[in-house]
């Protein structure tokens, strides 16, 4: 596999799914297929990355992102280190050039990088010869969380083409939305967006969807729904009237979901708010695929590792 790899992969960093050919996803869908069986074994390490390092800057805070990233690597046998903006010079000041300056000059293999900024993972990468991988800049991009929801919704498919997946909530704010509308439409699957006028983005009429006001309507028929979080912390005031209105509205319940097409997948990025964006009997009900997305984001990130830093150029 790691002959085949490096010659396949051709990318130096991974910063948003429109770099990503459909031969590219399905590279790293299979490689994780890979690693995924790695993870069941009960010794999950392996000497793969035996002797790279990787560095964890994470200037926003994560759990499950950085955790599955810190799991993948050491599983890969890589060195991780952390790096919170809580406990680096951008705190005190620093200008993200110039912590990326100091961070080359330790020379990792890899840099993971999550930054509350439009475009700072590629602000990075363009100025560093390792690899970069964005784990999250602003409203902009989460390319590994789309990867792994799309390779959860795989192992229940099997064939992309031609589902449909349902994506409710804060689609202004959500970074998760807008890269996994670009992959699901790279594999074949027909997209719908629901949520409040308000929390629509800008321009959502040119993007590849089909927009619904009223729940009932946008996940009758569908064979998936993906809820997300209100990101409260990024909106403005006066966004949302109330949030009881909002759950009323807005809630993934199990009566909502009965109108989808029978034993269709619910997926959350995470972190979940229970009542308010999906009803907690949904969040544990057999068609709940949350934690199946936890365990395929440590075999994603694992292939993403694998690839970037056994490339060959």
């Amino acid at each position: 596999m790691q002959h085949d790899t490096a010659r396949s992969w051709r990318h130096k960093d991974l910063l948003d799914i429109s770099q990503l050919s459909l031969e590219d996803v399905l590279l790293i869908l299979d490689t994780a297929d890979y690693f995924q069986e790695i993870n069941t074994r009960p010794t999950k390490k392996v000497p793969t990355l035996k002797g790279r390092s990787v560095v964890l800057f994470f200037a926003e805070p994560s759990t499950r992102t950085k955790t599955s990233f810190d799991v993948a690597g050491k599983r890969l046998s890589a060195d991780t280190f952390s790096l919170a903006k809580s406990g680096s010079s951008l705190q005190k000041g620093e200008s993200l050039k110039d912590t990326a300056l100091t961070l080359q000059a330790m020379r990792p293999d890899a840099i993971v990088i999550r930054h509350e900024q439009n475009g700072a993972a590629e602000f990075m990468a363009n100025r560093l010869e390792c690899s970069v991988i964005n784990a999250g800049d602003g409203r902009h991009a989460h390319p590994t969380q789309a990867l792994l929801d799309a390779y959860t919704l795989r192992e229940h498919w099997g064939m992309m083409a031609g589902k449909t997946l349902c994506i409710l909530g804060d689609i202004a704010h959500s970074r998760v939305a807008r890269s996994n509308v670009i992959l699901l439409n790279l594999m074949g699957v027909n997209v719908r967006l629901c949520g409040p006028r308000t929390l629509m983005p800008y321009g959502v009429e040119t993007w590849p969807v089909t927009v619904y006001d009223r729940v009932e309507d946008a996940v009758a028929g569908v064979d998936a729904v993906m809820c997300l979080r209100l990101q409260l912390e990024r909106q403005q005031a006066g966004l949302l009237p109330d949030l009881r209105e909002y759950a009323a509205r807005y809630c993934l319940t199990a009566g909502r979901l009965a109108l989808a097409n029978a034993h269709a997948q619910v997926l959350h990025p995470g972190p979940i708010n229970r009542g308010l964006e999906i009803a907690a009997d949904v969040a544990d009900a057999p068609e709940s695929c949350i934690l199946d997305q936890v365990a395929a984001g440590v075999a994603v990130r694992m292939a993403l590792l694998f690839l970037h830093l056994t490339r060959k150029g």
